[in-house]
């Protein structure tokens, strides 16, 4: 009788597993090096520049208490700016995300070009916005308020399409049973389903729209941002934190109202 060959060592789950996980540990370390390499950065260099970051600590330290008052208006015009940017933001969003809905209207040659605009807008920076609404419409708070709503629709129109493509079927073939037309689909059997995200969405692209308001000013779009410009322009480090302070604050603010409310519709 010929003796039967030697079966081959079959390697564990648990090896394979780990081979996995050293793999990927090493490439993500070769493409952060790399990634360091190729653009200068440099844990020496931070080491050396240090004691500078140190030095302009103490220089902000302690805040222009009085500039407080100055800033008022301002900060309320950034606020002002956040809801306008974000109401009409979300506005737009909402049909937008309806015709980029694959559940809604199964229509390629409508629903490929909605995804496109979407991706589009979100690709555009906020400041580089405000930059072109500036050169626009000139120097002011409504270049702002349009980088805004420009940055709102991008952000509520792409999560809220993926909302309405995440819905309950059922009540949609149900009213297509019966024949109901796409307007009454979209009003009683989409828009029910997902207005509490949309509501969701909206506060968080507001606490979103609160920061970067605060700094469309720098390209001369209304807001803080303008005094941020002014102060750093003239190496005033103590009102740059009184303005940081302040941002902070408001920001603190606006965020726990908005967990709350958002808590609450979830």
């Amino acid at each position: 009788m010929s003796k039967s060959s030697p079966k081959p060592k079959s390697t564990s789950p648990y090896r394979q597993k780990k081979t996995k996980q050293a793999i990927s540990a090493l490439s993500i370390i070769a493409i952060l090096w790399y990634s360091g390499h190729v653009v200068g950065f440099s844990f020496s260099d931070l080491q050396k520049g240090a004691p500078n970051m140190w030095d302009l600590v103490k220089e902000m330290i302690p805040p222009d208490w009085a500039y407080f008052t100055r800033i008022t208006e301002p900060i309320l015009e950034t606020i002002r700016m956040a809801v306008l940017g974000t109401t009409f933001g979300a506005i737009l969003a909402m049909p937008l995300a309806l015709l980029a809905a694959r559940n809604v209207l199964k229509t390629p040659f409508i629903n490929v070009p909605a995804r496109w605009l979407l991706n589009l807008i979100r690709t555009i920076p906020d400041l580089l916005l405000a930059a072109i609404f500036v050169a626009i419409f000139g120097i002011g708070a409504f270049s702002g308020v349009l980088a805004l709503i420009g940055f709102s629709l991008g952000i509520i129109g792409k999560l809220i399409y993926e909302s309405i493509e995440g819905i309950d079927e059922g009540p949609l073939e149900a009213m297509r049973a019966v024949g109901a037309n796409q307007v009454k689909l979209v009003m009683f059997g989409v828009i029910p389903q997902v207005t509490a995200q949309f509501l969701s969405f909206s506060l968080y692209s507001f606490e979103v729209n609160v920061r970067a308001a605060a700094v469309l000013g720098l390209v001369g779009a209304g807001g803080i941002g303008l005094y941020y410009d002014q102060a750093l322009g003239f190496f005033d480090y103590a009102r740059v934190s009184t303005i940081i302070l302040y941002t902070l604050i408001v920001v603190l603010i606006i965020d726990f109202i908005s967990t709350s409310l958002r808590e609450k519709l979830s």
